[in-house]
């Protein structure tokens, strides 16, 4: 018997293990690695504060979500030893692998900003929503706050779903304008970039929808610490920014297991190869999803159309042949502005996001950097295509990659960043 490790069981390891079960021969045996044993749909954490969800839209357990003959282990990793095939479990256990996936995922990091957690404000006036209780602490505060200054902020790129402390914001600018206390709220995005996005046609589309709504943007600003007691916001070159509430995005850190195996960077992301996901240093060691160094988004979609060039190249490789695809860094994001419209943007490692139809030329029903009533129901049938046709790890008729058919291309020698 064959042995596939998956470590995490998050949208990309779910979706690699429900696909792979399917199409490996019958001397192939899939286990996952998980510690949690609930599935959280991450993306619903944005519309939670606002009431939109609440928990129990958002988790399923574990095991529903993975095909029947999957093995299923309780556990947390203490590290990966290629060396030997082996992956060792903090209990003691020993996890031998022929093949070995991480899909680890990536995760906020207050701790590595000081005053950020220890400063007595977290989860008080200091807020988050890229967990669970993060977002649910959240939405208690806005129910209680009537006016005064707002700070949405991002600690350092990359991020998970960089676009969503965008949608916050926008968001939060709707929310208070239907409360009838906009006028009362100073709303201010605060980001180490130079502009409001990383890549330039959409970052200037994204910073005239902030403008519209009289949204101040505060740019490369490199966050030294959190002044709980003051309730400041300090940056490196001596700015402070003050608040009565902040809601930010610490720093985004993989696996620490992943450093203590040296199979990653300084941000403990895995280092792959950026068209295979496969270990330049160990062939049978593979990496999906957040966890991977992938110089694109850290988003739901890029786990999709990865996993799906992944598993072709797994299969070949499994089976001795030549790896024939190229995953060229496809990713798609719903960008939710409030009032029932959204955004949408389509880009890769190479093209930048472009006005257009999606995901059929001149028909859409989608429209690329658009503000749309049609964007923001699609985005919120995404829910239901996740736990149903993305997790189980059906086909969608969606390209993996990156198609220039129905976009307009724009002249543009900048580079495309992420």
């Amino acid at each position: 018997m064959r042995r596939l490790l998956i470590l995490g069981a998050g949208t990309a390891g779910t979706m690699a293990a429900n696909v792979l079960h399917r199409r490996l021969d019958d001397d192939w045996e899939v286990t996952v690695v998980e510690p949690s044993g609930a599935h959280l749909y991450q993306p619903g954490l944005l519309f939670l504060p606002f009431g939109r969800y609440d928990t129990a839209d958002l988790k399923r357990p574990t095991h529903s979500t993975l095909h029947q003959g999957i093995h299923r282990v309780r556990g947390e990793v203490e590290r990966v030893v290629p060396e030997a095939d082996t992956v060792e479990l903090t209990d003691g256990r020993r996890l031998p692998y022929d093949e070995l996936v991480i899909a680890t995922g990536t995760t906020p990091r207050p701790d590595q900003t000081p005053g950020m957690l220890d400063g007595g404000e977290w989860h008080r006036s200091v807020h988050e929503f890229y967990t669970l209780p993060g977002a649910l602490a959240l939405r208690e505060a806005l129910r209680g706050f009537h006016g005064g200054r707002l700070l949405v902020h991002i600690t350092e790129m990359p991020i998970k779903c960089p676009v969503a402390p965008l949608e916050f914001t926008f968001l939060a600018d709707a929310f208070f304008d239907d409360l009838g206390i906009r006028d009362r709220v100073d709303i201010t995005y605060v980001t180490p970039l130079s502009a409001a996005f990383t890549q330039p046609v959409a970052a200037r589309e994204l910073g005239h929808m902030l403008e519209r709504r009289g949204i101040a943007l505060e740019t490369d600003f490199v966050v030294e610490r959190v002044d709980a007691e003051r309730k400041r916001l300090v940056s490196f070159d001596e700015r402070e920014l003050p608040f009565d509430l902040l809601v930010t995005v610490p720093l985004n850190m993989g696996a620490d297991f992943v450093a203590r195996s040296g199979l990653g960077d300084e941000l403990h992301y895995v280092h792959v190869d950026r068209h295979t996901s496969q270990s330049p240093d160990w062939p049978n060691v593979w990496a999906l999803g957040d966890a991977a160094d992938l110089p694109t988004s850290k988003a739901g979609s890029v786990a999709h159309f990865s996993v799906e060039v992944f598993v072709e190249n797994f299969l070949q490789h499994v089976a001795g042949e030549p790896m024939t695809h190229a995953f060229d860094g496809h990713a798609n994001c719903y960008v939710e502005s409030g009032h029932g419209k959204a955004m949408l943007i389509d880009f890769n490692y190479d093209t930048q996001p472009l006005t257009g139809t999606y995901p059929v030329p001149r028909v859409g029903p989608f429209r690329l950097l658009e503000e749309t009533r049609v964007n923001h129901l699609g985005k919120l049938a995404f829910r239901h295509l996740y736990w149903n046709v993305l997790l189980p790890g059906r086909p969608l008729p969606l390209p993996a990659h990156m198609s220039m058919a129905g976009k307009h291309p724009e002249p543009s020698h900048e580079t495309v960043e992420v």
